[in-house]
């Protein structure tokens, strides 16, 4: 039995760093598990592939994520067993998606899964967060984490961090919405407010280059910045999700329940 998962965006993100970390815990514990994308910057991360070369068979297991089968119609994927890994709200929305190929649905928080409110049978498997050891750095800088773009409203963090009196701010996130960044951001950058930082992939370097982290997300499913910022004893400045923090025993515990 092989277990593939094979997802519609493996850029940096949270998913994407949800996958990685699973794939590694499956294969840390016995499982054959291959994390599948179309772009390629998940490749060297863990073990990985390309999306076209996944070859799925009916003994895998598959965990697909931010992948549309709805021109299956009532079919299902040729697969023993299908997974749909969850990760948004309203850019998935399930009551827009046939959900017939799907065995079950893992959502990371039961607000996600209110918010879908699908009948369907699920499991809430919260992302591993990673520990990062941090130290002030008392250096008047504040940190932003995540995609620039409309939703996460990094426009209005950097503006509450400038007002709260520090000198600069660290953008850590990929444009993904340029009208937004152009209209509400870029000026900021060019005033040298703000930063732009190129993705740093150890985040225990990246935390420590700032004194405080600041959120202002339209909506987070889970809150992958907030709790890495809990569990290392980081200030966090933005709405709070208060989701539980489960060991990567538990996380593994709870898949158990939904894999062969």
């Amino acid at each position: 039995m092989k277990i593939k998962i094979l997802s519609g965006w493996s850029m940096p993100g949270g998913s994407t760093s949800h996958h990685i970390a699973l794939t590694d815990l499956l294969n840390k514990n016995g499982y054959d598990c291959t994390f599948y994308g179309p772009h390629p910057w998940h490749l060297d991360k863990c073990k990985a592939g390309k999306i076209e070369d996944s070859d799925l068979c009916d003994d895998d297991i598959l965990i697909s994520h931010y992948i549309n089968y709805n021109n299956l119609g009532k079919y299902k994927v040729p697969v023993k067993k299908h997974i749909l890994s969850c990760h948004e709200t309203d850019i998935f929305p399930l009551n827009k998606v046939n959900v017939g190929p799907y065995d079950v649905i893992q959502y990371v928080s039961e607000f996600q899964r209110n918010w879908h409110s699908i009948n369907k049978p699920y499991v809430i498997i919260p992302p591993i967060v990673e520990k990062v050891k941090w130290k002030c750095p008392n250096n008047n800088t504040a940190g932003v984490i995540g995609s620039i773009d409309g939703h996460k409203c990094p426009h209005l963090s950097i503006e509450r961090a400038l007002a709260d009196g520090y000198e600069k701010v660290l953008l850590y996130g990929n444009i993904t919405g340029l009208p937004y960044y152009n209209e509400q951001v870029d000026k900021w950058v060019t005033e040298g407010k703000a930063v732009l930082v190129p993705h740093q992939n150890d985040r225990t370097a990246m935390y420590n280059t700032v004194c405080e982290v600041y959120h202002s997300s339209i909506r987070e499913t889970y809150g992958l910045v907030e709790a890495e910022c809990r569990l290392a004893g980081i200030p966090f400045n933005g709405e709070s999700n208060n989701q539980d923090i489960l060991s990567e025993e538990e996380i593994l515990e709870r898949w158990k329940t939904v894999l062969p």
